[in-house]
């Protein structure tokens, strides 16, 4: 642990950080895994495979706490896709399966702040095909990973307090809970109070030996399922089931 540091006034100071230069915003390369590759969003390359995998979701039930969507229609989504794909904040990508190079969902990087060395992880929308799959735990692992090592210090992730399932899959991913911001913002009409999360950049080293544990190949069983829980390695929060 670093001793603590006071200037000739008495005020303690923050921690030196050694060597610190901003690291880069988000490029076009892609991301790539043994189960998934993240591309960077294309409306037209991605955007049919993408609204045929939204369309499983007869409920909309993934829609609920996001502040776009359901689309009625193709030509509505495609249109919100040319838009995604050309936003430079939130960085979006499509994330697609390996086996097949189909498009089941989208990513993006956001609250890009290189000055800051803070970069966040959002906008998440996974298709029932996408959700709860290796492949969708991969894409997480995947985009954290690029995160470091562009050199940022703090990976964050944010929703909606009430939304259950994000926040358990943070703390499945080995986010720390920081606290809730009380009327964060409004969504579609309804406030929202925000639930934050992070990883730092001193977490990340043994979070990636984890992830490592749980990817190899040894530990998944014939028929694809996975023999550990990743939330057994991985989870901070005793207290909280992941």
């Amino acid at each position: 642990m670093q001793a603590r540091e006071f200037n000739a006034l008495g005020q303690e100071l923050g921690a030196l950080v050694p060597n610190w230069s901003a690291p880069t915003r988000p490029d076009k390369s892609s991301l790539e895994g043994r189960f998934c590759v993240l591309e960077k969003l294309d409306a037209q390359r991605h955007g049919p495979a993408l609204f045929a995998a939204n369309e499983q979701d007869r409920e909309g039930r993934m829609w609920t706490y996001l502040p776009h969507g359901p689309f009625a229609s193709y030509d509505e989504y495609y249109e919100w896709l040319l838009g995604a794909e050309h936003s430079q904040d939130p960085w979006f990508y499509a994330i697609c399966a390996r086996s097949s190079g189909r498009a089941l969902g989208l990513a993006s990087y956001l609250r890009i702040t290189p000055d800051a060395g803070s970069i966040e992880v959002g906008a998440l929308v996974f298709s029932p095909s996408l959700q709860r799959t290796t492949q969708a735990t991969e894409a997480m692992v995947l985009m954290m990973e690029r995160a470091f090592a562009w050199g940022y210090r703090r990976y964050e992730w944010k929703c909606d307090n009430l939304n259950q399932p994000s926040k358990k899959a943070a703390l499945r991913l080995g986010f720390r809970h920081e606290g809730v911001f009380r009327q964060a913002t409004v969504v579609k009409g309804r406030n929202r109070d925000s639930a934050w999360y992070a990883v730092t950049d001193q977490e990340w080293p043994a979070l990636r030996d984890k992830f490592a544990v749980w990817l190899a190949p040894e530990n998944f069983a014939p028929d694809g399922r996975a023999r550990l829980r990743l939330s057994d390695l991985t989870c901070v929060d005793e207290l909280v089931d992941c």
